[in-house]
């Protein structure tokens, strides 16, 4: 790990990059990933490194931060490869490029520059070194990357600068007191985990799982002190109270064994050895959590491996996010790795998981992730198959619905990327590969109700989705004109119709219920006062292409916003 290390391509070879394609990758493929991403920020290190030479700094300066940095890694260089892995350091690193490039803002620069000291610190503590690095401090709070965070009572507010020396282990830092005078702390942060002195040392949480043998423990970061732990703002730390910590734990260990599938590596598994940190993101201890299917995440092309993580209100709503955000961090090494399509940034296309308009990188990421998605369901599908009888029907159900309508929705994407005509040879190899594999499942049997109910569920996201978004007359030559007036809108039916109503009431639970007819009279009664209201009118299309199938109705789904007027003005 030096920044004179020779530069030689990467070659991925064939059968790797044909697994990635089709949605899944082997253990070896994602280690080749993990390469390719090592190299990757070694080269962004050395260009920041480049920027930041010449900077003016009261902290001690970034080529010796950097020299401490190598140093551990001759002595340590395990440690140190996991430190310049996580996903916080890559999340560092692209910030601080962005920063020096004016494209985003933060505390003072040489405050976040000293984030390299702070790493080398850490890395020092990993070998045994011997080192002092003048350091920044916030509030007298000093994170360890990948280690924890040093606390100094009675430190100065605010930012200040603070000295920090290791030794055999051992860390002390020293900084400016409230009043007058210094403050001291020493620790040992690789022995002392327990938060018994939690005053003055915080050790970082983690989480912990059985491996895919069952005998080999996998830990995963649960990420809450990184001051880069967010997709891109500085955060400051937001430590999780025990019982959230333990509650995180208990989803995550349940997941995991959900995921613990035997089988080869396909779409949807996932071995929790490739996840590297989770974020979590809000909280839901002080209130109630959020339904067991309403996920909220997001990850960072900059942070692979790491993933922000509202706490879902099932495992299995974990599992299937741990799935979703695993597939962002896959697409995005390749990404890197590879030119897949030339994107002007237009915001013009159909993704049928979003309510607004998105760019062609975006859909490709939503393809691929949903992809995984996809198989995370078909998996679950057969688990429910051997299940026990009162638990296979409801379990069957739910995971026959998700996996209908997510084949469906990621075959809709691939055409749409596969007919945009700006896919380079790779992109589409890899969009072709997403194909082959949707395709095969689009073959394989799913009981009709469930099937019915996600072709219904689909229609009727795509059918809304034109409604608010797309003005008449469109398309024209240069695409779907947008309507002037879109805003976000509640997805709720995608959800909703999930499981079939016992006692329909709502025009929507009679149309999931597969009763049209009734449907369609209540959303005719409720265009009675509003004629253009999206939600009924989308409705109304749906119930009434069920009831009325012909090239009247296609041409209606196709194009519903024919029907809708632009709003005066």
């Amino acid at each position: 790990m030096t920044s004179e290390q020779p530069l030689a391509p990467f070659r991925m070879p064939d059968r790797l990059f044909a697994e990635l394609a089709a949605g899944g990758g082997s253990a070896a493929a994602v280690a080749f990933l993990e390469r390719a991403e090592r190299a990757r920020r070694l080269l962004l290190l050395r260009t920041l490194l480049g920027h930041l030479d010449a900077l003016s700094t009261p902290l001690t300066p970034v080529a010796e931060a950097w020299r401490v940095l190598k140093e551990a890694a001759e002595k340590a260089p395990g440690p140190v490869e996991r430190l310049l892995l996580a996903p916080a350091t890559g999340g560092w690193m692209s910030h601080m490029l962005r920063r020096v490039h004016g494209t985003a803002t933060g505390p003072p620069l040489w405050a976040e520059a000293g984030h390299l000291c702070a790493l080398a610190l850490s890395a020092s503590v990993h070998a045994g070194t011997r080192t002092a690095l003048d350091v920044p401090l916030t509030g007298g709070r000093l994170p360890l990357p990948g280690l924890g965070m040093v606390r100094l009572p009675g430190a100065q507010e605010g930012l200040a600068v603070g000295r920090a020396s290791t030794a055999g282990g051992e860390l002390t830092v020293t900084g400016p007191g409230r009043t007058t005078g210094s403050v001291r702390v020493t620790c040992r942060p690789l022995t002392q985990r327990a938060e018994a002195d939690g005053d003055t040392w915080l050790p970082l949480r983690t989480l912990t799982c059985d491996g895919l043998d069952g005998r080999t423990p996998v830990t995963v970061l649960l990420e809450d002190l990184d001051p880069y732990r967010d997709l891109d703002d500085h955060l400051p730390p937001d430590r999780l109270d025990e019982d959230e910590a333990r509650a995180w734990q208990r989803l995550f260990g349940q997941a995991t064994r959900i995921l613990s599938r035997p089988g080869a590596p396909g779409p949807g598994r996932v071995d929790p050895a490739m996840i590297r940190a989770i974020v979590p993101f809000g909280r839901t201890a002080a209130g109630p959590p959020p339904p067991p299917f309403v996920q909220v995440s997001a990850s960072s092309g900059d942070s692979f491996g790491g993933m922000l993580i509202v706490r879902p209100g099932s495992p299995l709503a974990l599992a299937e996010t741990l799935v979703h955000e695993l597939q962002h961090s896959k697409l995005a090494a390749l990404l890197h790795l590879f030119p897949l399509l030339e994107d002007d940034r237009a915001e013009r296309y159909y993704a049928p998981w979003r309510t607004d308009p998105r760019h062609l990188t975006g859909l490709l990421h939503g393809a691929y992730a949903f992809t995984g998605v996809a198989g995370f369901w078909r998996d679950r599908l057969a688990d429910a198959e051997g299940a026990e009888e009162v638990v296979r029907a409801e379990e069957s159900e739910r995971a026959a619905y998700f996996f209908a309508l997510r084949r469906l929705q990621s075959r809709l994407a691939v055409r749409t990327l596969l007919t945009s005509g700006r896919l380079t040879p790779q992109g589409r190899a890899l969009v072709s590969g997403l194909a082959g594999t949707l395709d095969g499942w689009l073959r394989e049997p799913v009981p009709y109700a469930a099937l019915t109910r996600a072709r219904t569920a689909a229609a009727l996201h795509r059918t809304e989705w034109r409604l608010r978004n797309v003005a008449p007359p469109s398309p024209g030559p240069g695409g779907p004109r947008f309507r002037p007036d879109r805003t976000s809108w509640p997805d709720v039916r995608t959800h909703a119709f999930a499981d079939r109503p016992a006692a329909p009431y709502t025009a929507d639970e009679h149309l999931a219920a597969g009763d049209a007819a009734a449907a369609l009279a209540r959303y005719a009664g409720q265009l009675a006062a509003d004629p253009a209201e999206p939600h009924a009118l989308a409705g109304w299309i749906v119930a009434r292409a069920v009831l009325e199938p012909g090239r009247a109705t296609r041409r209606m789904l196709a194009r519903p916003e024919l029907l809708q007027p632009l709003p005066s003005g």
